[in-house]
């Protein structure tokens, strides 16, 4: 619903008050905080106006009002200011590093450093494809099966066998696997393809299915995102978010981190934004109904993207939050695109 200039002046200065305070906002406290020149009475007035359109409420009587999470939303999405400025403070938020594991993790502690929410990172997301495949007799039962997938991530699998193989016979499957499968992402490996080769294994087709499946889950395990997370307890500063149901669920969430790569998996990239704002129930957790999730999106060189998420409680910083984001992942796309040209020109 459109809102004239004076409620998104009162509204802009409760959500302003009690990002600051945590406490309910009453008329004077607006008269005081905002240049509008009005009466008690008149803000009380657009005040209730706000609260009979959704976007503050009275938690109880006599109280002053809170935002709501339409009101969090509309102030995101139609107040907020330089919501696309950069921050112009340019000082690295990053030190230097060479591996991708400890960079990320260093993302993850200077977000919780600098907004004192709770932090999230995953690495990026590559669709992984088979490099090599080796298999090896370790006794008449049992095939040990190696397989290297793309970042060389090596999966070992034991597999049973009910026929005895000689070496000329796993020598075989070992060039049948490889010609195949080569290159091949799990999204790849399809009916088609298994009944080809079944074709050629003649009488051990029945015994391609143990492979199959030993090779998909390698592939599977593989693509299990690793995510960084730092600032778990910075949740415990907020008194909203003191309810030991919430901390209890946030608390387990950061520790198991499975549920944390889902939440992440399903937000929704935006063709005009990188950064997206989810609150309360936006987020679909029940454990995040009383938050609000902040996510950015980087990108590789190569296309692969990861994800970084801040929580906090809806009465976060929004714009802090944001700019730190922007200026985050401007400066990992400068560390990433740099790493690119070095490795370009020794290869040149």
């Amino acid at each position: 619903m459109e809102l004239d200039e004076r409620k998104k002046i009162i509204l802009k200065a409760i959500i302003a008050n009690y990002l600051e305070t945590g406490e309910p906002v009453g008329s004077r406290t607006i008269s005081k905080y905002s240049n509008l020149n009005l009466s008690s009475a008149t803000i009380r007035n657009e005040m209730a106006d706000l609260e009979e359109m959704g976007y503050i409420i009275q938690p109880h009587t006599s109280a002053g009002r809170i935002p709501t999470d339409a009101g969090y939303r509309f102030y995101v999405d139609r107040i907020m200011e330089d919501k696309e400025e950069i921050a112009e403070e340019k000082a690295s938020l990053l030190e230097r590093v060479d591996r991708m594991e400890l960079l990320l993790k260093q993302v993850a502690k200077v977000l919780a450093t600098n907004t004192n929410y709770a932090t999230m990172v995953t690495a990026p997301k590559y669709s992984k494809t088979v490099k090599f495949i080796q298999l090896s007799k370790v006794d008449k039962d049992n095939l040990l099966a190696v397989i290297v997938v793309d970042g060389n991530i090596i999966k070992n699998q034991m597999i049973r066998v009910d026929v005895e193989l000689d070496n000329e016979d796993v020598l075989k499957f070992n060039i049948l696997l490889n010609t195949f499968l080569q290159g091949a992402s799990l999204e790849d490996i399809n009916l088609e393809m298994i009944q080809a080769m079944k074709k050629q294994a003649g009488e051990y087709e029945g015994f391609l299915d143990q492979i199959f499946k030993g090779i998909v889950e390698a592939i599977h395990d593989a693509n299990e995102l690793e995510i960084y997370t730092s600032g778990a307890t910075n949740i415990l500063k907020y008194p909203e978010l003191g309810d030991i149901t919430i901390t209890s669920g946030l608390l387990e969430a950061f520790e198991e981190k499975s549920g944390l790569t889902h939440l992440l998996e399903q937000t929704t990239d935006d063709e005009n934004s990188d950064i997206q704002v989810y609150i309360g129930d936006e987020t679909q957790e029940q454990h995040l109904k009383d938050c609000s999730l902040i996510t950015a999106t980087y990108k590789m060189p190569e296309g692969a993207k990861g994800k970084i998420g801040i929580i906090g409680p809806k009465r976060m910083d929004y714009k802090k939050v944001v700019n730190t984001l922007k200026n985050l992942t401007i400066e990992l796309d400068e560390i990433f695109n740099k790493g690119k040209e070095v490795n370009d020109h020794g290869k040149g």
